[in-house]
């Protein structure tokens, strides 16, 4: 009897002390989320301050319900673009994350990293990436927009009513098109009973989001290959071999200094003409006004142009001269070592990334590479994602990082989106709002790009990995193939481009030329 009590003892006090394990392994990941969501918070908050235009008509207005309105609507883009960088962050500290446990398995410092802490971050962050989306985006812009309805007393509760009324009719419309859609796409989904199943519409409604966010970044990182070679040379200086760059900047001054000198002399001579031209039309009177008129409207534009063509001239110098003078400053070590070693890296990796997207091309081909979506539960620190071992993984996480910087600058250079593009304190809160949208839909689209495109093999947990399109073999095919494609378009046309305009000039050249060899032959 003794032994079955100690035993039942035993028992009780083991599953006593499995629930005390679990109830403290999920309050250390809850306070690492907080943490870690507070951090991100800080920085967003920050990256808006320093965006964000202080004026009167925003944020610092008189009414104080007005500051109230803007400073929850900051709140909110703030929480949102939390959200964004944290989504853009899952891939590269996940990878990190499961390298860390396979090489130091029993490292006491790395305790606290494990699968439910990885998995629960993916949840948070889906989560949170649908209702920013859904409902603090579309609830910040109409919270700053609204205005009261007629007939209710102005204030800041006749806002907070019809905002959220307007929020419903717009939550009522985009349900209803989430319904019409999958109806569309499924047989299943076309009954009336699953309309009262709201909550299954979110992650539809997320898949929707996440390919176009997928399509945006199609033509936005093929173009950051291209842009981020420019945004390179801005900061780094060219090597100038077998030239001397003193003698180009003292010849640079010394035609800056005949322009200016032709200019001051083609002005005077525009001023005085005028002036003659008056005189002359005061002393022959109104029979010679026409003749007049039309003398001076010809000096005038003559001397017009010549202003125009010698201050083009004038500015380009101007640039010339100042792009010399820092090559004239800058280290040698910069011009003749640092540039090179920049612009072979980004040949390097734009090159590992087209031949990745080529290896996983034929990969979906052949039948060795499985579909992006996730079907499996995935299990921290057994194995490393790639078969080089942690020189892969390295590999994997310059690539991701890689993509966010060039999606990040070929997506603000695009001819559409360039026009919102934030400017340093002096972007309007409208403008807030639809940079933290755009931002937050490119980031929820990168985990899935990467995966598509096979750059990494890490497993997208949660609901990442069921979102619908990534099952489709037809779509993610195509998009590898066009993905391909455009990168290696861009990239031909980068560095064929002046070839292309030269041997185009020189034809048109000897076009002309034998035109005027054969005229004056006749």
């Amino acid at each position: 009897m003794d032994d079955e009590y100690g035993d039942e003892s035993a028992s009780n006090r083991v599953e006593v002390e499995t629930h005390e394990q679990i109830f403290h392994n999920n309050v250390r990941e809850q306070i690492i989320f907080l943490l870690l969501f507070f951090f991100l918070y800080l920085l967003s908050f920050a990256i808006l301050r320093h965006f964000k235009r202080r004026g009167k008509e925003d944020y610092y207005s008189t009414d104080e319900d007005e500051i109230t309105v803007y400073r929850i609507s900051t709140w909110l883009c703030t929480f949102s673009l939390a959200v964004s960088i944290g989504s853009v962050l899952l891939l590269p500290f996940s990878t990190i994350s499961n390298e860390v446990l396979v090489n130091y398995p029993d490292c006491y410092y790395t305790k606290w990293l494990n699968s439910s802490l990885i998995q629960g971050l993916w949840y948070y962050i889906f989560l949170l990436s649908n209702l920013s989306m859904f409902v603090f985006l579309p609830f910040a812009y109409l919270f700053t927009e609204s205005e009261g309805f007629c007939g209710h007393r102005k204030g800041l509760w006749a806002r907070t009513y019809e905002t959220f009324i307007v929020l419903m009719l717009l939550a009522i419309l985009l349900l209803g098109l989430a319904y019409v859609l999958s109806a569309l796409f499924s047989e299943k989904q076309s009954n009336l009973i699953t309309i009262l199943n709201l909550w299954s519409y979110l992650p539809f409604l997320y898949s929707c989001i996440s390919f176009l966010g997928a399509l945006i970044l199609l033509v936005c990182t093929p173009l950051g290959f291209v842009r981020l070679f420019d945004v390179v040379g801005k900061f780094l200086t060219k090597p100038k071999f077998l030239v001397d760059l003193n003698d180009e900047y003292v010849a640079c001054t010394i035609e800056e200094e005949s322009l200016r000198r032709r200019l001051m002399q083609v002005e005077c001579a525009t001023v005085n003409s005028n002036r003659r031209l008056r005189s002359t039309q005061k002393v022959n009177g109104f029979n010679h006004r026409e003749e007049s008129k039309l003398t001076d409207t010809t000096t005038r534009l003559c001397n017009g142009e010549l202003l125009d063509i010698l201050s083009i001239k004038l500015k380009a110098i101007e640039t010339k001269k100042m792009i010399l003078d820092k090559q004239r400053k800058s280290s040698s070590l910069i011009r003749n070592v640092v540039y090179p070693i920049a612009m072979l890296t980004l040949i390097g990796l734009t090159g590992i990334a087209v031949l990745l997207v080529v290896q996983n091309t034929l990969s979906l081909l052949i039948g060795i590479q499985a579909l992006p979506s996730s079907s499996k539960q995935f299990t921290l620190g057994v194995s490393s994602l790639s078969k080089l071992g942690p020189f892969g993984a390295a590999l994997e996480i310059t690539m991701i990082i890689y993509f966010i910087a060039t999606s990040s600058i070929g997506l603000y250079t695009t001819p559409f989106v360039k026009k919102i593009r934030p400017l340093k304190q002096n972007t309007s809160f409208t403008l807030v709002i639809v940079n933290c949208t755009v931002v937050l839909m490119i980031s929820s689209a990168l985990p899935l790009l990467s995966k598509t495109l096979g750059i990494t093999n890490f497993d997208l947990l949660g609901d990442f990995g069921r979102i619908e399109w990534l099952g489709n073999f037809k779509i993610v095919l195509l998009y590898n193939i066009l993905f391909a494609a455009v990168s290696s378009l861009c990239i031909v046309h980068k560095f064929t481009a002046k070839v292309r305009r030269e041997l185009y000039a020189r034809l048109i050249e000897n076009y002309n030329y034998m035109i005027n060899c054969v005229s004056s032959f006749n």
